[in-house]
């Protein structure tokens, strides 16, 4: 039962990041995006902390310090790494080719590191969510393809594609709580010389808490420990598929929530992203690929 549900964790966690963008629209004027993301894992980290302490959840036994700090650096990287590159490149862009390289850098790493072949019905699942990506975006703007920004946009899809496959490694020996709160409070600390740099007064104000909260406890503590428990029983390429539905659920809130607007070209493009998702879900569970992958553990 664990198993089915394991892709619907996965997906429920993907759903609440969709949420960042629309919240980060209700943050005050003076708040910058690389700001907000530090204070995202720095709230993240302290709440999944105390939710530890209080259900006692901690165990250092035998703990992996080295895969740790490259799942926590790969984490804190992902954040101004993507947020460089939206700034440099454009929102539409930098989105599309952050969160579209993903999927393709992870399953690329899972065959050079764990010899693993992905499943041919997720080639065919990840094409069809990248093209939809890709249409989904594409009235966002002026299409400005910056070279620089490009390659942040590659940094940030590598440092993603390479947290979930540390952080698979991870909560196959220890629980899923423990692993993400050592990893964001780490990836916190790594990242808190930025709350120096930019202005934090925002983050006083009454809007400045609520968008801090729901980034910090909702779209980042609670989502990423529904995703480290759905790693449990899925692959990270196809754990970073099932993650395109992020821009999928940020597309239809700005459409809903903050009157924006889609072309047909878009709407096509989220029906593409719902067949590649629902694909890779409906699947039979036991694909060759994750096969293997139980194989090549085992030896």
């Amino acid at each position: 039962m664990k198993d089915k549900l394991s892709p619907f964790l996965i997906l429920l966690a993907a759903i609440l990041w969709g949420t960042t963008g629309t919240t980060q629209a209700f943050a005050p004027e003076t708040a910058h995006p690389i700001a907000i993301g530090a204070t995202r894992l720095a709230v993240g980290g302290l709440f999944l902390i105390v939710v530890v302490l209080i259900i006692g959840k901690f165990d250092f036994k035998n703990w992996p310090i080295k895969t740790t700090i490259l799942a926590s650096l790969s984490m804190a990287l992902y954040q101004p790494l993507f947020f460089s590159a939206v700034s440099i490149t454009g929102v539409a862009v930098g989105t599309v080719v952050a969160i579209g390289s993903a999927p393709i850098l992870s399953g690329i790493i899972e065959w050079l590191y764990l010899k693993v072949r992905p499943s041919k019905v997720w080639w065919c699942s990840t094409f069809l969510s990248i093209l939809g990506c890709l249409m989904l975006f594409s009235n966002k703007e002026s299409v400005n393809v910056d070279p620089f920004g490009i390659l942040m946009a590659l940094g940030a899809g590598l440092s993603f594609a390479g947290y979930t496959l540390i952080s698979r490694t991870l909560v196959e020996k220890h629980s899923s709580i423990s692993v993400v709160a050592i990893v964001f409070t780490l990836s916190a600390i790594w990242l808190s010389p930025l709350l120096f740099i930019f202005d934090m007064s925002w983050i006083m104000s009454l809007q400045g808490v609520g968008v801090s909260l729901q980034l910090g406890i909702m779209a980042t503590g609670i989502a990423y420990l529904l995703f480290a428990r759905g790693l449990k029983n899925v692959s990270s390429s196809t754990a970073v598929t099932l993650a395109l539905a992020e821009p999928l659920t940020a597309a239809l809130l700005g459409v809903f929530l903050l009157e924006e607007t889609l072309n047909i070209t878009s709407w096509i493009g989220i029906f593409l992203l719902l067949l590649g998702i629902g694909i890779l879900m409906w699947t039979p569970k036991k694909s060759d690929s994750e096969n293997e992958i139980m194989l090549a553990q085992k030896e």
